[in-house]
C-alpha cells in the first residue's frame, strides 16, 4: 500500500469512527441529554454546537461553516499529496477524517454533535467529539514532526 492510499484509508477510518460514535450518542439521546457520569470529571452529555470551536461564530449559517471546512479539507488533501513522509500523510489523514466527520454533521443536522464533557468541579471544558480529537491529535502529530525536522537541521 502506498502512503497516499494509507492516508486516505486513515481519513475514512477516522470519519467512520467519528460517525459511529455520534450515531451511538444519538441513539441514546434520552440518557445522554441528562448526562451519564463515566467517572468524576467526565460525563457523556449530548449537545449540538452550531458554531465552530468552543462555540465561536454561533450565528454563521451552517452551510457557510461547512463550505469553509470543505475548502480546508481540499487544501489538506493537497498537502497530503505533496507530503514526503508516511507519518505526515497519516497525520493529515487523521485531520481530514475528523474535519469530514464534523462537515457531515453540519450537513445532516445544521450543527456538530458533541458529547464528551470533561470538567473539574463546576468548570467545564467545552464539550467535543471524536472528530475534534482526531483533528487535535493529527495537528499535534504534524507539529511534533515539524519540531523534529528543525531539531535535526
Amino acid at each position: 500500500m502506498n502512503k497516499l492510499t494509507a492516508g486516505f484509508c486513515v481519513a475514512i477510518s477516522a470519519l467512520l469512527a467519528d460517525q459511529a460514535s455520534k450515531a451511538l450518542a444519538l441513539a441514546n439521546a434520552a440518557s445522554f441529554e441528562k448526562g451519564i457520569t463515566v467517572f468524576p470529571g467526565f460525563d457523556l452529555t449530548l449537545l449540538r454546537n452550531e458554531g465552530v470551536t468552543f462555540g465561536f461564530l454561533p450565528n454563521v449559517p451552517w452551510w457557510a461553516l461547512a463550505m469553509l471546512a470543505l475548502g480546508i479539507v481540499f487544501f489538506l488533501i493537497l498537502l497530503m499529496i505533496k507530503a514526503k513522509k508516511t507519518s505526515e500523510v497519516v497525520a493529515l489523514g487523521v485531520v481530514i477524517g475528523g474535519a469530514l466527520g464534523n462537515i457531515v454533521d453540519r450537513v445532516r443536522f445544521g450543527g456538530v454533535t458533541d458529547f464528551l464533557d470533561f470538567y473539574l468541579g463546576t468548570a467545564h471544558w467545552p464539550a467535543f467529539n471524536f472528530a475534534d480529537v482526531f483533528v487535535v491529535c493529527g495537528v499535534g502529530t504534524l507539529l511534533w514532526i515539524e519540531m523534529f525536522k528543525k531539531a535535526k537541521s
